[in-house]
């Protein structure tokens, strides 16, 4: 049970303390409810191209690593489709630096040409490396523009090509600035070993004077149900032929979200995992097998991978999946089986909760969701699952008409038969 004490500033920033003195060190985490997700289809890769342009010096501090690192402490941040999430984690007797520096780009972010120009660089560069030049590197720009038709999932966090990064002006930062970077848009989180009425005084000395933005209203387009199987092959220069399936799942604040977590872990979390034991241990068909949710706010998606291995065509090994898959549809799971599963995700929620950083991030991202003692309850939602709750969601989603393939040809180009 992690404990909190949780209110909201009048500006409408939402506060999380937790108090953990098991560690030297304190923790300030703040989300800001934007992400991909938010971006214009012409104008991609903005989320995390600001997440970069925050590192890039406020009114009071021009540079933001100094201070942090002067304080004996470090910071780091991550962009996906639905927030962006900034910590620090710093000695507890210098948490009013993290404080301060927070809410000084809350407010009074540089706006500087020669930031903007060295991160577009950044990005595109990163984009290069990541997508371009490394091998299946751009395989979720296919997946999402083959399973998303109307949802802004269907580009990357990253963004559809580089030239929409690298053409951002600075309008786009002010305006993008101006309307999510603002407190009531925002969860701080402190943890460690810290004094509840001490941080909370701290917070609304540094945060308490940010005006309020104006309201961010979110108007997403929802994404029909998926009505048959779509496919793409890229011939690539890749070492081996690769095969990733996507099926469209469950949001994450369902109850079915965990029912296909539990699922996923069931196909191919560890040696005896469905997948794992059977197509890659006894037949050897797969040199590598593995399976995950994306787990997105809204419906998000359930992905298979693999890559044959050395002389099995990627057909065989494609069917082979369908088999297993069909295996599980027609035959319910077992008590036995299941509470395995059930108790090794218990187990991994334990161990997520075994330091300050990880309590800051998953407290924030509860409360960004809409109810944060979900960090509470999840370990009893993955008990309630039952055999009928894991067949009924796999004949929901595991169909081929819910199915999104992209498969890499060890090819320069398409070979003619």
């Amino acid at each position: 049970m992690i404990e909190y004490s949780r209110f909201q500033l009048p500006n409408g920033l939402v506060v999380l303390i937790h108090e953990d003195d098991s560690t030297p060190m304190a923790v300030v985490n703040v989300l800001y409810q934007v992400g991909a997700r938010d971006e214009s289809p012409d104008k991609t890769g903005f989320a995390h191209l600001f997440e970069h342009l925050m590192f890039g010096g406020s009114k009071h501090a021009p540079d933001f690593d100094d201070p942090i690192q002067l304080a004996g402490g470090e910071n780091n941040a991550f962009t996906n489709n639905d927030i962006t999430n900034f910590y620090n984690i710093l000695p507890a007797e210098n948490l009013e630096t993290a404080l301060w520096l927070e809410s000084d780009r809350m407010q009074y972010l540089n706006f500087d040409k020669k930031v903007l120009e060295v991160q577009k660089k950044v990005v595109v560069e990163e984009f290069k490396e990541s997508c371009l030049n490394e091998p299946y590197g751009d395989v979720w720009h296919h997946l999402s523009e083959l399973a998303y038709k109307v949802h802004p999932y269907r580009w990357p966090t990253i963004g559809k090509v580089p030239e929409h990064v690298a053409g951002v002006g600075m309008p786009d930062v002010e305006d993008f600035y101006r309307r999510f970077y603002k407190p009531n848009n925002a969860v701080l989180v402190v943890t460690g070993n810290i004094v509840t009425d001490e941080v909370r005084a701290l917070v609304e000395k540094w945060f308490g004077d940010i005006p309020m933005g104006d309201p961010v209203v979110k108007d997403l387009p929802v994404e029909p149900a998926q009505e048959r199987f779509e496919k793409r092959i890229n011939y690539a220069n890749v070492p081996v032929d690769a095969l990733y399936m996507a099926f469209h799942a469950p949001s994450r604040m369902e109850f079915d979200f965990y029912v296909a977590d539990l699922l996923s872990d069931m196909l191919c979390n560890g040696a005896s995992s469905r997948l794992y034991s059977e197509l890659l241990k006894k037949r050897q068909l797969f040199s590598q097998i593995d399976c995950y949710l994306s787990g997105s706010v809204d419906p998000g998606l359930f992905v298979i991978e693999g890559k044959p291995s050395a002389g099995v065509a990627l057909e065989e090994a494609e069917a082979a999946i369908w088999q297993e898959l069909g295996y599980l549809l027609e035959h319910p799971v077992s008590e036995e089986e299941l509470q395995k599963w059930k108790n090794k995700m218990e187990s991994t929620l334990v161990f997520s909760e075994g330091n300050a950083l990880n309590k800051a991030m998953n407290l924030a991202f509860f409360e960004a969701l809409g109810d944060v003692e979900l960090i509470n309850r999840e370990a009893e939602l993955y008990q309630q699952i039952t055999p009928a709750d894991i067949q009924r969601v796999a004949k929901q989603i595991l169909t081929v008409e819910n199915c999104s393939e992209v498969i890499y040809k060890a090819a320069a180009e398409p070979v003619s038969v």
